[in-house]
């Protein structure tokens, strides 16, 4: 994939302290923090990244390349990242690994039944998990050669990246407070909270997801969320 000569492929050959060499890994993803995570990662191991918000956009970027590896938000702006991975996965040619990934304790399943090869769960930062989850789907030749240290290193996004994601957040907030929207947000800042370790918007963001699955009036944890929001945005920093 990702080469002139589709025939006769020509990737770089992957080695142990860069072992994603010769990928390219679309990253399917609306948070500009978790997204940023995911280019570290995927600069530590040495593949290219490519990234898209949307479904739209995600399908955009299909029609022109196909990707070695799709990397899947199973909650966007527009859509079920599930639908996205149950079209890939019986694309031809198809991806050579398809993961999704969500905060959701139920997104593995989800992820899993639409025709996924791996799932990560979100915070997305520990550079040896994100290594192996591509690595285990990938045919041996595209692996690396030899013994391959272990290691415990984790990225540190940008928290301004965060930042952004709380302006993304208040402006969904300001233009629609529907039942659909106040899902999408739940969904959203609780994977972002988790990424950054944000326990007060996990809480505040569990609180209104479980309001929204129960299709009850959530406008007290809504609020809640948006006050949050707008301190983490007059702070000027991030976390």
């Amino acid at each position: 994939m990702d080469t002139t000569d589709p025939f006769k492929p020509n990737y770089p050959a992957p080695t142990a302290m860069r072992p994603l060499l010769g990928l390219t890994v679309l990253v399917i993803e609306d948070s500009r923090y978790a997204c940023e995570a995911m280019r570290l990662l995927c600069l530590r191991s040495g593949a290219r990244i490519r990234r898209a918000d949307t479904l739209r956009a995600a399908r955009r970027h299909l029609q022109v390349y196909r990707p070695s590896v799709a990397i899947i938000d199973l909650g966007l702006p527009d859509g079920s990242g599930a639908d996205l991975i149950a079209e890939l996965a019986q694309a031809s040619p198809r991806p050579e690994v398809i993961l999704g990934t969500s905060g959701d304790d139920n997104g593995e399943a989800a992820a899993m039944e639409a025709g996924a090869d791996g799932f990560l769960a979100k915070p997305v930062t520990a550079l040896a998990l994100f290594q192996d989850r591509i690595l285990a789907n990938l045919p041996d030749d595209r692996r690396p050669t030899g013994p391959r240290a272990v290691t415990q290193d984790v990225v540190n996004p940008d928290p301004i990246a965060y930042r952004d994601d709380m302006a993304h957040v208040a402006d969904v907030l300001d233009s629609d407070g529907d039942t659909r929207t106040l899902d999408y947000i739940a969904q959203f800042l609780g994977g972002v909270a988790r990424s950054a370790e944000d326990n007060d918007l996990i809480l505040a963001a569990d609180a209104l997801a479980a309001k929204c699955a129960r299709g009850d009036a959530a406008a007290s944890e809504a609020a809640v969320v948006a006050g949050l929001v707008q301190q983490r945005l007059a702070e000027k920093i991030a976390i």
